[in-house]
């Protein structure tokens, strides 16, 4: 077994795999940048290295730094978490080659399953349905222009190398394929270095959803059921809930099925997602796979009962996966909710800066997984997640219910956050119908944003204050509602 781990990764990620190793009895390590010197995973963890400045090339990406780290710390193996290095296939055999175990599958599997054009050929070669598109990627303004016009339109551009909603490119007309493909290519070299796109039909208003698997290094592989991930801005999750509202017993059986078939034909080892699009007719495909832990595995393991963190690190530490398939049963329902410092109302701009209160919600079927804490600076370096808020219940229906409650008390002050905006959500008759897809937002626009917005000049106050009282006016005159969920302009504070 495994006795001391480095965590190379921040937040509350770096947190949460720590509290699974101390109750393993394992000891860790934390890594951390100067802007992060008062962060928690730092306090919490049995030892601590500062790898560099802020920035993340500087630091939570210089794999060289953090290998010296786990050498002088004696780390028997390292846990990436998500993001960062987590799916860095260099990072992984850099850890096979200095004899430290890397927490996750091996150097080979994140090649494979990382580039997506890759993933998509061994996909086809396992029998595992896949969106319709190219399988090769877009060499020429020509070839695009002939292969586009043979899928038809709608179609998406994708950047070849993984994520986040970055080289992709929505095209519906024909007049927009060259343009789209010039953008997606450059956005894609300057967030990968690597300007590979190739093309898939675009599949209208689908669902994101994900299955859990997980392999160990004998071959056992199992699936822990699925996550709805459709609630998304920019192509980023924000709302994930388990059981999916959409799926019935059959068509989830048969997904899992192709989960733990696709990730037998590449021989993957620890924790993974298999992630599908789904039309509302229950068709299926396969969209990619994620080899690394996901932000939003809490919630399968609140339904499963299963910690996802131990399991991983017991593979990789040689153990059998002693799980089967038939004892994975879901239990009540879960929902996570992303909390950003960021402003809904204006692009979901990030919103670093100082908190000067935190009140986090509590009681029954509540977690929150964070790092921050009162009087902590939110840096401007990295993702502004502020916590996970996931809740349980019984019930679809009582889950809905205990998250509206749990955002209610939740109260930050000093940034801007997402908590407003995802009360909102937990409002919205398609959502507690569990009747949307990754639509959902911008059907939705008019009740989740603000319904009214002031251009003016807000130095000066006094027509402020005037424009501010010409609005009352006009919705007192036009008798709109008053109910105290309706944002209106002076209800917002400073």
């Amino acid at each position: 077994m495994i006795e001391k781990i480095l965590v190379a990764n921040r937040g509350e990620i770096a947190l949460r795999v720590m509290r699974s190793c101390r109750e393993m009895g394992i000891r860790t390590v934390a890594v951390y940048s100067e802007a992060d010197r008062t962060a928690q995973h730092v306090r919490y963890a049995d030892e601590a290295y500062l790898i560099g400045p802020a920035p993340s090339v500087e630091s939570y990406l210089h794999i060289d730094r953090i290998i010296e780290a786990a050498k002088k710390s004696r780390a028997q193996g390292i846990h990436p978490g998500y993001g960062f290095l987590s799916e860095n296939a260099r990072f992984s055999s850099r850890c096979k080659d200095e004899g430290i175990i890397f927490i996750g599958p091996s150097p080979e599997v994140i090649l494979t399953m990382g580039d997506k054009i890759t993933a998509r050929k061994t996909m086809i070669r396992s029998g595992v349905p896949v969106v319709p598109g190219t399988d090769e990627s877009l060499k020429s303004g020509p070839q695009a222009l002939d292969i586009i016009r043979e899928i038809g339109l709608p179609v998406m551009i994708k950047a070849s190398a993984r994520g986040g909603g970055k080289g992709m490119r929505l095209v519906r007309k024909e007049k927009n394929i060259l343009p789209s493909l010039r953008a997606a290519r450059s956005e894609a070299r300057s967030a990968f270095g690597d300007d590979t796109v190739y093309v898939e039909k675009y599949v209208e208003n689908p669902h994101h959803i994900e299955f859990q698997i997980l392999a160990d290094k004998f071959g056992h592989v199992i699936h822990l059921c699925e996550r709805e991930c459709s609630v998304q801005r920019r192509h980023q999750k924000i709302i994930e809930e388990t059981p999916s509202p959409l799926l019935t017993p059959e068509v989830r059986r048969e997904m899992g099925q192709y989960a733990v078939q696709a990730a037998r034909s590449v021989n993957y080892e620890g924790a993974g997602t298999i992630e599908f699009l789904v039309d509302n007719d229950l068709n299926y495909y396969f969209l990619e796979m994620n080899t690394r832990l996901q932000v939003e595995h809490p919630i399968t393991e609140r339904v499963t009962g299963i910690d996802l963190v131990k399991e991983q690190i017991l593979i990789a530490s040689g153990e059998h996966l002693k799980i089967n398939q038939e004892e994975v049963v879901q239990r009540g329902h879960a929902i996570e909710c992303r909390i950003y410092a960021e402003d809904p109302d204006n692009h979901f701009m990030p919103s670093p800066g100082h908190m000067r209160h935190l009140t986090e919600p509590s009681g029954l079927g509540i977690r929150v997984d964070a790092s921050v804490y009162e009087g902590y600076d939110i840096p401007l370096w990295y993702d502004p997640l502020i916590s996970k808020l996931i809740v349980w219940g019984s019930s679809r229906y009582e889950a809905v219910q205990r998250m509206k409650r749990a955002l209610r008390e939740y109260k930050i002050t000093g940034v801007k956050t997402s908590v407003p905006f995802l009360a909102r959500v937990m409002d919205t008759t398609d959502f507690i119908l569990g009747q949307y897809d990754t639509g959902f937002i911008e059907k939705n626009a008019d009740t989740l944003f603000r319904q009214v917005e002031c251009n003016l000049n807000c130095q000066d106050i006094s027509l402020m204050v005037a424009y501010i009282d010409y609005l009352k006016r006009r919705e007192q005159k036009n008798g709109l509602c008053q109910d105290s969920r309706q944002r209106t302009a002076w209800q917002v504070k400073d």
